[in-house]
């Protein structure tokens, strides 16, 4: 896979799971609550994720829309979710399976991309990163350690697609020896991509829980959990709307970026229900209209105080406005009843559909469009409006009831405190 491949994703499934699952209060709970190694491996006596089923994984992700899984490893405490000659702290050892093993087989049998997550830091084995930014000799022996397990990974797991870092700290790029870390694994996978996590700036960025576009532009992900926590926490229910992904979708599309979306399983291995419901949901929505909605699409900057050119864009009271070539979508984030009205259209429109193909009926009067709404539109998770139009659309509005016809500032005369 090269970056204009990755870049074309557009959306992909982040799996927390590990030892940490089993104990239910997030993916640092080793760190926070500073359980030992030992108590570690007691725990690990105990992890039986016998509900763990890769294909339902994947079945869900293809379900969902996404084109691509990536998949933990190993993180900061060092449980090793495969089968390994490097250590027993792993599951092959404890669970009797390797479980990158069998996501990397269901992911392929599904047409699913997989990257493989790996934590550089290592709280379980010794010496670890404290130890190496502690003492010279420590760290080669860390080192070394760590070229080790990647180049396993690698080798035991080839061809995946993405080389994941994560856990970087305690070193910068000359610490972590990047250079020579990518160039030996991409002896064993010449095609692998990397990401930015191991003091590098890899293949593609990847922002964590924000949408930002790397500047000057290049290829990126943004990383965003469901809820809280990327792994399991028995308390968190705390979950994002499907109306609030498919936002993250769009924002993502439009700077063409991927969006990376997390599901912790419990520690038996099972999807919590609402990340089914909430995937399944934006799934639906893709296969409504949505994934042309977010294909290919355009800025559409508004400049709040004076008009620039090039602004394109507006802000409404119902919908979230994305649009490509000739095509306007409106993407319906609060019902209007059963009339849709949208004025300042700058283009004739030939037809309006709804979800993908559903013809509706609509006037036009100007730049102002009233389209009828069918009740069982209601029913769905965002639908989406597309507008045919005789000419690339732009919106254009202001603070009066009409546009005035000398010059004017758009919506606020001073720099506003209000983000469009």
């Amino acid at each position: 896979m090269n970056t204009r491949e990755f870049s074309e994703l557009q959306y992909g499934m982040f799996v927390h799971f590990g030892l940490f699952s089993m104990l239910g209060r997030g993916e640092w709970v080793m760190n926070r609550e500073q359980i030992t190694p030992e108590e570690m491996r007691a725990y690990a006596r105990d992890f039986h994720p016998d509900k763990f089923d890769a294909d339902e994984i994947c079945d869900l992700a293809v379900d969902g829309g996404m084109r691509y899984i990536v998949f933990t490893t190993m993180h900061h405490e060092g449980f090793r979710m495969y089968d390994t000659k490097l250590t027993d702290f792993c599951s092959k050892h404890y669970c009797g399976r390797d479980f990158v093993k069998e996501i990397t087989a269901s992911a392929h049998r599904h047409g699913l991309k997989i990257g493989l997550y790996h934590s550089l830091n290592n709280w379980f084995d010794q010496p670890d990163a404290v130890a190496a930014l502690e003492d010279s000799l420590a760290y080669k022996v860390f080192m070394e350690h760590t070229f080790a397990r990647l180049a396993e990974l690698v080798e035991n797991y080839r061809p995946f697609d993405v080389l994941w870092y994560d856990g970087w700290w305690p070193f910068n790029a000359e610490g972590w020896q990047a250079e020579k870390m990518n160039a030996a694994m991409r002896k064993l996978q010449p095609d692998l991509l990397f990401n930015g996590r191991n003091g590098l700036p890899g293949d593609f960025g990847t922002p964590e829980q924000h949408l930002t576009a790397p500047k000057p532009w290049r290829p990126w992900e943004a990383c965003v959990t469901l809820n809280g926590h990327w792994g399991y926490h028995a308390g968190d229910d705390r979950w994002k709307s499907p109306e609030e992904i498919i936002r993250m979708l769009q924002a993502c599309a439009v700077e063409k970026g991927n969006l990376l979306l997390n599901i912790g399983p419990r520690g038996d291995g099972s999807i919590p229900e609402a990340s089914k419901d909430i995937v399944r949901k934006v799934g639906q929505w893709l296969r409504n209209g949505g994934r042309e909605a977010i294909t290919d699409i355009e800025p559409m900057p508004l400049s709040p105080m004076m008009p620039q050119p090039g602004d394109r864009g507006d802000w409404d009271s119902s919908c979230r406005f994305t649009c490509a070539g000739n095509n306007l979508f409106c993407t319906l984030e609060y019902w209007p009843g059963n009339k849709y009205i949208l004025s300042g259209l700058n283009a004739q429109v030939s037809a309006v559909t709804a979800m993908g193909a559903l013809p509706l009926e609509f006037k036009q009067d100007g730049g102002k469009i009233t389209i009828e709404l069918p009740d069982e539109l209601q029913r769905e998770t965002a639908p989406v409006l597309k507008l045919a139009c005789d000419r690339p659309p732009a919106i254009y509005r202001t603070g009066g009831r009409r546009v005035p016809e000398c010059p004017h500032p758009r919506y606020d005369p001073v720099p506003p405190d209000i983000q469009y």
